[in-house]
């Protein structure tokens, strides 16, 4: 770290302990102290402060970040808070420095999901305006009709949510399985939007996130190859890490 002044949920991020948005929920919930005073949200450090989160003091990288692809099984959670969940992740990976899941996937859910010590490149991947495509087979519990596949293609009001899926891309796989290709992380998205065509998930694995495919073991995790990082570090060089409003327009009647 230089000495300049630099964002506390930024330190965090860069020293690889957490992403930016963890580093808040930290620091509001009490639990991040400098120099054994808890501070208030949006507070700067510099190099010669002592960070501590429950205790522990968080230095500056020495080692590169870690990049993992992991096949989640059904019955996983995605959290590093292992106070709380007993079947979370980080627990069932054990890796032996501290990683975090970029994203997340349903309990009920499995394949793909990526973890990292890199805090800087979670909100670039997981933005939905940066179109990022991450690719599902779905089972569904009845037959699968062209309707299904073209109201599921062109967006759903999800009620619960407030908004409107975007457009997808939705094929038919057999009579009861579909892939779809998702730019959006929406909360349960595939499964609320099932729900409201009157469908229910049976089977919902994730296959690919951008250029990295699924191709290890259920429960098993692998390295991303160089070639696959430099791919992804391409997708996502022109990727905003926050979010920009737009200027306030008519809003639309939800109908």
């Amino acid at each position: 770290m230089s000495d300049n002044l630099i964002r506390l949920n930024k330190y965090l991020s860069e020293a690889g302990y957490c992403s930016r948005r963890e580093a808040d929920r930290l620091i509001d919930t009490g639990r991040v102290t400098i120099n054994n005073t808890v501070p208030e949200m949006g507070t700067k450090v510099t190099s010669g402060d002592v960070v501590k989160v429950d205790g522990e003091i968080i230095g500056g990288r020495k080692e590169d970040f870690v990049y993992l692809a992991f096949n989640k099984p059904v019955g996983i959670v995605c959290t590093t808070d292992t106070r709380v969940e007993k079947d979370n992740i980080i627990d069932y990976i054990n890796y032996p420095k501290r990683i975090f899941p970029i994203g997340r996937l349903d309990k009920p859910s499995e394949g793909l999901i990526l973890l990292t010590d890199d805090g800087d490149i979670v909100n670039k991947i997981l933005r939905a305006s940066n179109n990022h495509e991450k690719e599902y087979i779905v089972t569904v519990d009845k037959p699968i009709s062209q309707t299904f596949v073209q109201r599921m293609a062109g967006g759903i009001y999800i009620e619960e949510l407030g908004k409107r899926t975007k457009k997808c891309e939705v094929k038919k796989i057999d009579k009861y399985t579909f892939s779809i290709i998702l730019t959006q992380g929406l909360n349960r998205q595939i499964r609320r939007m099932c729900e409201y065509l009157n469908y229910d998930v049976q089977t919902l694995k994730r296959v690919r996130i951008m250029n990295i495919k699924l191709d290890t073991p259920i429960g098993k995790y692998r390295t991303l190859t160089k070639d696959e990082f430099k791919t992804l570090s391409e997708l996502i060089s022109d990727s905003t890490k926050t979010f920009t409003p737009k200027q306030n327009t008519t809003r639309k009647n939800k109908r």
